[in-house]
């Protein structure tokens, strides 16, 4: 079995709604994805996948998506507020928990053909949330 693992870097803001701490707040973080790619063969080049590839796939996707913006759930009752004021935005169906930030990655991971194994996602240097298959 071959394995190769990237990192990627991005900067998002959230809050969580049904939460009784400071996350309760529009807040924002210095986060990063670890995605772990997987396969038992190795293309002509002798490669799992060229790490550009990965680049072009996902990296692209994060920065044109989630860097900069504030990920919040659909129903979070601040949406029309920050539309209004113009803010950047992407929109979940579920609570933006580092949980389900790492599990829309590697959702978004896997529809544009990437053999993902495992996401972790890095909300702050101590503290990270994975998703497997």
């Amino acid at each position: 079995m071959y394995r190769v693992t990237q990192e990627i870097e991005f900067c998002y803001g959230h809050r969580l709604l049904n939460y009784d701490g400071k996350c309760r707040h529009l807040h924002g973080h210095n986060g990063k994805a670890v995605l772990v790619l997987e396969g038992l063969e190795l293309d002509d080049r002798g490669m799992l996948i060229d790490f550009t590839d990965v680049k072009k796939k996902i990296r692209c996707w994060i920065e044109d998506n989630l860097d900069h913006r504030m990920i919040l759930c659909e129903s979070d009752p601040v949406l029309p507020t920050l539309r209004e004021m113009g803010e950047a935005l992407y929109i979940i169906d579920s609570n933006p928990t580092a949980e389900n930030i790492a599990r829309l990655i590697f959702e978004e991971a896997q529809r544009k053909g990437l053999p993902v194994v495992e996401v972790k996602l890095w909300e702050t240097s101590h503290s990270c949330a994975t998703y497997s298959a």
